[in-house]
């Protein structure tokens, strides 16, 4: 159910993002006030445009029913929980960022950061509720509740992210199930990012310097653990009907996990004095670069990939 707002939410981490660049502004009391205002009515309008945008053009297209709820745990062997933790990790981020170069002390933007991405996704759960086809999903929200809280609990522990929760993709081949694979994820290169979940692949990256400072390790260094699916044509199993009522059963194909290692960049620990600089930095800091990977998967097989994105 990712897919559904993963654009909207890259759109917001960008919107937010935009106002890192602009911190050497006039500081004054006045001068803040103004900003926070400002910020609040964009925030507030950005929010509303979404939900209304997401109501009408999508969930318009579908039965709506009473609220009920619906488990999705198993579903895409977890992949859309580690999706919604991103999301949710990312908004509170950024969105803390903007509230503090707004002037507003950093504990309160803290907490309302955390709280904006709970509140963001959580409340697309709740129109889910109401759609006939999906439900308000528990583990859905409490996987919001671990990207927001991992935010939370770094900066106001430790006063920094050491532990990133990063994003990457790369284009799976589907060969002879190209067919299956467009009608599930689609056919841009766009749509595929966005859906297409056995190509994503979510990492938690650690900066050594901050937890060894006696290290001579860079202070951009990270280490990465990664997490990632494969060979999924279903939420569920690889069983699908056909528009024509045929019933295709690749159960022979199997659906397998897969966990990485690999070596990565906190590009905000980059020193630089150019704001331009540090605010594209921040925004790129969502993915991960593409590095030697070691690889360990449901198959039983270990791998090493020279390059893996």
């Amino acid at each position: 159910m990712l897919y559904r707002y993963l654009y909207q939410i890259f759109c917001t981490i960008v919107l937010l993002a935009m106002g890192l660049g602009i911190r050497g502004q006039d500081s004054s009391i006045a001068h803040t006030n103004t900003k926070k205002w400002v910020l609040g009515g964009v925030q507030a309008g950005l929010w509303g445009g979404t939900f209304y945008s997401l109501n009408k053009t999508w969930y318009a297209n579908y039965p709506r029913s009473d609220f009920h709820f619906y488990n999705d745990w198993k579903e895409w062997q977890q992949m859309d929980k580690a999706g919604h933790a991103w999301s949710s990790y990312q908004i509170s981020n950024h969105t803390s960022k903007i509230w503090q170069w707004a002037g507003m002390e950093k504990k309160k933007a803290v907490m309302i950061g955390s709280i904006s991405g709970m509140a963001y996704l959580s409340i697309i759960e709740i129109l889910d509720g109401y759609s006939d086809k999906w439900g308000f999903s528990i583990p859905d929200i409490l996987a919001n509740s671990a990207g927001a809280g991992i935010y939370a609990a770094q900066e106001l522990g430790w006063n920094e992210q050491r532990i990133t929760i990063k994003l990457s993709y790369s284009p799976y081949r589907y060969g002879a199930l190209t067919t299956r694979a467009n009608a599930l994820f689609g056919s841009g290169d766009v749509e595929k990012v966005l859906k297409d979940y056995n190509g994503q692949t979510y990492w938690a990256s650690v900066n050594i310097k901050s937890f060894f400072p006696e290290s001579h390790f860079p202070e951009w260094f990270n280490i990465a653990l990664g997490y990632g699916a494969s060979t999924m044509l279903g939420g569920y199993e690889n069983t699908w009907t056909t528009a024509s009522g045929m019933t295709i059963n690749r159960s022979d194909i199997p659906r397998y996990k897969r966990f990485y290692l690999s070596a990565d960049i906190d590009l905000t620990r980059i020193k630089t004095k150019n704001k331009t600089l540090k605010t594209v930095f921040s925004l790129v800091n969502v993915l991960k670069i593409p590095a030697p990977t070691l690889e360990w998967n449901g198959l039983r097989k270990l791998r090493f990939h020279p390059y893996f994105y």
